[in-house]
């Protein structure tokens, strides 16, 4: 189908969706889910194809293991939209509600967006998580996954508008685009006509590419490189703890840990011990003069280093004098994404959470939380860098606007 007719088609049905009732939505999504989980061994089939390819053609071992689907990830897909499906409808919420003096009475309403565009790349599964949050939200969606994971997507694709089909909705409430050709890519972005705002999720050169190609409103799903610091009042323990987890629980994430900071009091007593935790989770070490002075294994760093996320087994180390240093490097090389503190001063933790400028800021966890689904979401559409309209985790809310609606009794401007 050309790009043109799926558009079409787009802004014709978003007037369906916004209609649909809370209930309606939810009998869908859990169709969706049920359906997603009865056909798993199709999709598992058609990944099985992306894969092979990604293997021949030299893909990166993380992005290999974000493309990856099996029966436990397509049961988690399943349990996000139902996860979806129990979630408050945000469609009509009453965010504000006053009255003029001149009698007006004003409520400021949540509604749909319209139609939202999703571009990404080698993960399948936001192919569903986008549907199930942007269809439950009262919106259409149009896809555009990458080349890589075609097979995997024209799959679920299929798999969830035959779902809708069955409970009566218009199946066009999601279309993938499955023309793989990057000129496709580059004309879906000027679709502003038809559609309201475009979400990128992938690389820093993918969500560039959107944001300055694209004449339809972008929201920016940023890059993550996370650091953590590690204060001179930290409990050493709990922190290699939490490193092990931000960095190598999953490598090819954004709210994998990228960068550790430490504190000059505490270095030579941690690092050797951070050092030997690396070496167990085969983490590649690369620190400044007097980080690298502490441990022998670990390669000089660039200033390259300090500002990249690497989606690898690789980690930059960073010493600093004091709290206000840690923030300075953090605000300097980061991505506005998630950074977190390991400490036991309560007066540094608050310092760090108030003047750190990201969407997520923690103390004393992992910055692996940054998550739709661990923060109560359900599944999310995107973790949110920028600054206007949605930053972090984005959710429900995040994918509606809203309009005023005003109801008077014959009052005229003077």
């Amino acid at each position: 189908m050309e790009l043109i007719e799926i558009c079409k088609r787009a802004k014709e049905v978003k007037y369906e969706v916004q209609n649909l009732c809370t209930d309606k939505k939810n009998k869908a999504l859990l169709a969706v889910a049920d359906k997603l989980e009865a056909k798993a061994q199709g999709i598992i089939n058609a990944n099985k194809k992306d894969y092979e390819n990604g293997e021949k053609n030299g893909m990166h071992q993380g992005l290999l293991d974000r493309l990856l689907l099996d029966e436990k990830r397509i049961k988690a897909m399943a349990d996000g939209l139902r996860v979806v499906a129990e979630l408050p409808d945000p469609v009509g919420e009453i965010t504000e509600e006053f009255e003029r003096p001149n009698g007006l009475k004003i409520k400021k309403v949540r509604v749909p967006m319209g139609v939202i565009g999703i571009i990404y790349e080698a993960r399948p599964n936001v192919t569903a998580d986008a549907f199930a949050l942007t269809f439950k939200a009262g919106n259409a969606v149009i896809l555009k996954g990458g080349s890589d994971a075609i097979n995997s997507n024209i799959a679920i694709a299929n798999t969830m508008r035959e779902a809708l089909t069955d409970e009566g909705i218009n199946p066009d409430a999601i279309q993938l685009i499955e023309d793989t050709d990057r000129s496709v890519t580059t004309q879906f972005m000027q679709m502003n006509g038809y559609v309201d705002v475009l979400i990128p999720r992938g690389s820093a050169g993918l969500i560039r590419a959107v944001v300055e190609n694209s004449t339809i409103p972008v929201i920016e799903t940023g890059t993550g490189n996370c650091h953590i610091y590690v204060d001179k009042a930290a409990d050493l323990d709990k922190a290699i703890t939490i490193i092990i987890n931000a960095k190598t629980q999953r490598i090819g994430v954004c709210n994998a840990a990228e960068s550790l900071v430490v504190h000059e009091a505490v270095k030579d007593e941690f690092l050797p011990e951070f050092e030997k935790a690396m070496k167990e989770h085969n983490v590649e070490i690369r620190g400044d003069k007097d980080s690298t002075a502490v441990m022998s294994s670990a390669n000089p760093a660039t200033e390259e280093d300090f500002g990249k996320e690497y989606l690898d087994y690789i980690i930059s180390v960073k010493t600093v004098k004091d709290v206000d240093e840690a923030i300075a490097h953090i605000n300097k090389y980061n991505t506005g994404h998630s950074e977190s503190i390991i400490t036991e001063d309560k007066e540094a933790a608050q310092k760090f959470l108030d003047r750190v400028d990201a969407a997520c800021v923690y103390v004393n966890a992992s910055t692996r939380f940054t998550d739709g689904f661990e923060f109560g979401f359900g599944a999310e559409i995107g973790i949110s860098t920028q600054k206007l309209h949605a930053r972090g985790p984005m959710g429900l809310k995040e994918l509606t606007s809203y309009k005023y609606q005003i109801v008077g009794e014959g009052q005229i401007r003077g």
